[in-house]
């Protein structure tokens, strides 16, 4: 086991960062220090972290507002707080917004990427108490046909400049350790889904139209699978790792869920119809088809015997369990999805965190 201290979350105010920040506070015996930093893009909410910040703030608890891509900045955060582990969530994330808009990511996912582990070598230079553990995803690996797995050793087959910018920022990271000796580990997920997910992604996307009435927008066929991993069962891996993981090591996560698209889509109409006390036949006839996104991949699926052998994880939380408190979780918070789906969110933002 790793002494952890001073443990700087980097995105930790958008979707997985903020529940992993909420997890090392409510469901682990973590006693030290946990520094976000996040530049707040348009997925970065600090309304994620309200209550933890209500009860940890200045305590165990602190936020800085900073970019990744500026050395400056980050590296006065490590000073600051003598910062011993980084956890390097932040990234843009959203393939369409890649395909539309490459240069965000390439500039965030790689130069970011390289501008931290170049503070945490120098930093950190000759010590071995410290470690950086990059996350990633699984669609660095490409795409699956019907039957198959992803492993760690998977050769890489990016198909989007989204995927693309990730595999770099692996490469990077196995490079600092390999030639700089720098302490890391990796791991590579699965879709998650669970609660604060910004409202660009298939299952809130989904949740918010099926309530507002409006047409759900499926692509191609529907026929894509992916893998679903419930946000808190992806952190308690990261967390493993972080304490137990071998240095230099890659730790596939995955759900072992995989889902088509289109039945997903049916599933999510069907329990809000519940939800809602409505006809799921009504909500399913909001289903349309839309032309499909240039370079889909067809299926993700993840083998994670790895992580499961070697550090006793597993998954705890069941699909349709997880789905059911990520439906009731966007329907008892109306008030943040209208907050972050505003017109004057932005302006919030810069009002409230532009001097942190």
């Amino acid at each position: 086991m790793r002494k952890l201290t001073n443990i700087l979350v980097t995105g930790g105010a958008g979707f997985i960062g903020s529940n992993f920040i909420h997890y090392l506070f409510k469901d682990t015996d973590f006693d030290g220090r946990i520094i976000n930093m996040d530049s707040l893009t348009y997925a970065g909410n600090p309304e994620n972290l309200t209550e933890i910040d209500e009860n940890f703030g200045g305590s165990r608890f602190f936020f800085e507002k900073a970019d990744i891509r500026d050395y400056d900045a980050a590296e006065a955060v490590f000073k600051k707080y003598d910062v011993d582990t980084v956890i390097h969530f932040a990234a843009e994330s959203h393939v369409d917004r890649s395909i539309f808009g490459p240069k965000d990511f390439i500039d965030t996912n790689i130069s970011g990427t390289f501008s931290l582990l170049e503070i945490a070598r120098s930093f950190w230079e000759n010590r071995d108490n410290v470690l950086f553990h990059h996350i990633s995803t699984d669609e660095v690996f490409g795409s699956l046909g019907d039957t198959g797995f992803f492993y760690e050793n998977t050769p890489y087959d990016p198909r989007s400049p989204y995927s693309a910018s990730k595999a770099s920022s692996d490469h990077l990271v196995r490079a600092y350790n390999h030639t700089y000796g720098l302490p890391v580990t990796l791991s590579n997920c699965s879709n998650n889904y669970g609660p604060y997910q910004f409202p660009e992604k298939l299952i809130p996307v989904m949740i918010m139209n099926i309530k507002e009435e409006k047409p759900l927008p499926v692509y191609g066929d529907g026929k894509n699978i992916r893998d679903w991993l419930y946000v808190n069962d992806h952190n308690s891996a990261v967390w493993a790792i972080v304490n137990s993981g071998k240095t230099g090591e890659t730790y596939n996560i995955g759900g072992e869920n995989e889902w088509e698209n289109i039945k997903l889509v049916n599933v999510l109409c069907e329990k809000m119809a519940v939800f809602l006390n409505k006809d799921k036949e009504y909500y399913k006839k909001l289903i349309t088809y839309v032309k499909d996104r240039p370079g889909h991949d067809r299926r993700y699926a993840i083998n994670c015997d790895k992580i499961k052998k070697e550090l006793g994880w597993k998954q705890s939380v069941d699909f349709n369990a997880g789905l059911e408190r990520t439906v009731q979780w966007y329907l008892q918070n109306q008030d943040w999805i209208d907050h972050v789906r505003s017109g004057d969110y932005r302006n919030w933002i810069e009002k409230n965190y532009s001097g942190r």
